[in-house]
């Protein structure tokens, strides 16, 4: 044996590579995975499911023109960056003048405003009092397209 060797070297050598190879395959499967979830199809960004119980709150509030000023005011300050000024969507960010967003229940909204959209650059609001993100959801209701 050589003076500064520990026995059993070889052996923490050998264990030491097959333990990063098997950690390094997990992390790569790991990420691939990740990957994976966040998109569908061509890239094209993931829709979060909204739980049930989530889609069947109801908004607390009695939705008053103050209350809709509130949640205009939150919107321009939170969601027109991404959004654009009348709602209808800059930089991927969804169209919230559509049918695809009309059409949920205030309760899916309030969800969203909450948690984002997990998969795309929606961030969660989460921060902000319940009763803003409320509002944001009576206000993002005014801007519903005309029309079919």
């Amino acid at each position: 044996m050589t003076r500064g060797t520990v026995p059993g070297t070889l052996l923490g050598t050998v264990l030491g590579a097959v333990l990063g190879a098997v950690l390094g395959a997990v992390t790569l499967a790991t990420l691939a995975a990740i990957a994976v979830t966040a998109t569908v199809g061509f890239g094209q960004p993931r829709e979060a499911t909204v739980p049930a119980v989530a889609a069947q709150l109801e908004s607390p509030l009695v939705v008053t023109p103050d209350i809709v000023a509130g949640g205009k005011k939150l919107f321009r300050r939170h969601c027109a960056e991404c959004h654009g000024p009348l709602g209808t969507g800059l930089r991927d960010a969804a169209d919230l003048t559509g049918r695809e967003v009309q059409d949920r229940r205030d309760g899916e909204l309030f969800w969203y405003v909450t948690n984002g959209n997990p998969g795309t650059r929606m961030p969660s609001f989460s921060r902000l009092p319940e009763q803003q993100r409320w509002q944001l959801v009576a206000f993002v209701r005014t801007l519903r397209r005309a029309g079919p």
